[in-house]
């Protein structure tokens, strides 16, 4: 058995820990912030990524922390219906639920399946060097470990992608993000659907999580990062933004706190050339960060750790052999996720008021044959 070394204790490396373990590997992972204080609300996990939690043993943990989806809808900004999808017969087939759930719940389940002493915090990756039998990490605080392998879980802005290919920076996507949870059982809305409405002030998304929760999001385009204005941004500036929506999203802002809030512009990755890199992986936002358009990005990480053991089993004795095999197995996948959803999003953020009209005719004019192909790739029933 080998040992690893995982950098970055989010969603992916807290996934990968557990695979490796269940292999009966040793396992150490590295955060480097001092306690774990998992933001960005809610995430769908697609029907994909609860049969990779089931590989993981971590399913039946993870599943009662959401709330079913099953049904996608598409609104403009009156309330007309553009298109709907009922995922129910693919995750009837898969015996998976589409989930959505809060970020720090799927967090916190992943970290508790762990052993104790398996994460340790307060450990910000400085470097890294690799030879033919073995890594070692480097830190900030003056430690250092070494292994067989290193798996980089550590984001978008990973370090170790850094030192591996310093020219691959994360890809603003043109477009900035607010989100919050609320309470959706005074508003009586369904809670077993997720919505996006289209309209020319921006987009407005809705997915419930579980016990009554509402996690929502609001697009907005910024023809620079970081815009000053945005950041500025309170919950009286959304409703007055997007003040002509359809119900019930007046009634969603009006339901959130600004302490609630929380902001971000939209980045991800152009896809690379590999993933793999002798005894050191990419995986997770660190190898493949897409914008959220297609509901993949967490998923996409818990799928990167299923497929990781599936490949370990088959080369035990040769670690960088499982590397290339993950890297010829995912890449496809993962480029194609990230083109698409980055595709969606600027279709979704384009909002001339003379082509909005015919965008959205085109949308409602798109066949259910091409929709269910659609899902059933995203899911993996194809």
């Amino acid at each position: 058995m080998a040992d690893f070394l995982v950098i970055g204790a989010g969603i992916g490396g807290l996934a990968t820990a557990q695979a490796l373990l269940r292999l009966g590997h040793q396992v150490r992972v590295y955060e480097a912030a001092a306690e774990l204080r998992e933001i960005g609300a809610g995430v769908v996990l697609g029907a994909n990524a609860m049969r990779a939690l089931d590989e993981l043993g971590l399913h039946d943990a993870v599943r009662p922390m959401g709330s079913p989806l099953t049904t996608v809808s598409l609104y403009n900004e009156h309330g007309r219906a553009l298109n709907r999808a009922d995922t129910s017969g693919f995750t009837a087939r898969l015996g998976y639920d589409n989930l959505g759930i809060l970020r720090a719940d799927l967090q916190r389940e992943l970290l508790q399946a762990l052993p104790p002493g398996v994460v340790q915090l307060g450990h910000r990756l400085a470097r890294f060097e690799q030879s033919t039998t073995h890594v070692t990490a480097f830190f900030e605080n003056g430690t250092q470990a070494t292994a067989d392998a290193l798996v980089a879980a550590d984001g978008i802005r990973s370090p170790v992608r850094r030192q591996l290919l310093p020219a691959s920076q994360p890809r603003y996507a043109g477009y900035t993000c607010w989100r919050a949870v609320v309470q959706h059982g005074i508003l009586g809305l369904p809670t077993t659907g997720s919505s996006e409405t289209w309209g020319r002030a921006g987009r407005f998304g809705l997915v419930p999580v579980a016990d009554g929760r509402l996690y929502w999001f609001a697009c907005v385009n910024s023809s620079t990062p970081d815009n000053p204005a945005f950041k500025a941004y309170r919950v009286a500036d959304l409703q007055r933004r997007f003040a002509g929506f359809h119900a019930p999203i007046p009634q969603v802002l009006a339901a959130t706190a600004d302490a609630d809030l929380l902001w971000g512009d939209l980045y991800d990755l152009a896809p690379l050339a590999s993933l793999a890199f002798g005894r050191v992986l990419l995986l997770g936002d660190a190898g493949h960060a897409t914008t959220p358009n297609l509901g993949q990005g967490a998923g996409m990480a818990v799928e990167d750790a299923a497929v990781l053991a599936r490949c370990l089993r088959a080369a035990p004795a040769d670690v960088p052999a499982a590397f290339r095999a993950f890297d010829q197995q995912r890449r496809p996948r993962t480029r194609r996720i990230v083109e698409q959803s980055r595709l969606l999003g600027q279709l979704a953020q384009f909002t001339p008021a003379w082509l909005a009209p015919l965008r959205n005719a085109a949308l409602a004019a798109v066949p259910d044959w091409l929709t269910a192909r659609q899902m059933a790739w995203l899911y993996r029933e194809l």
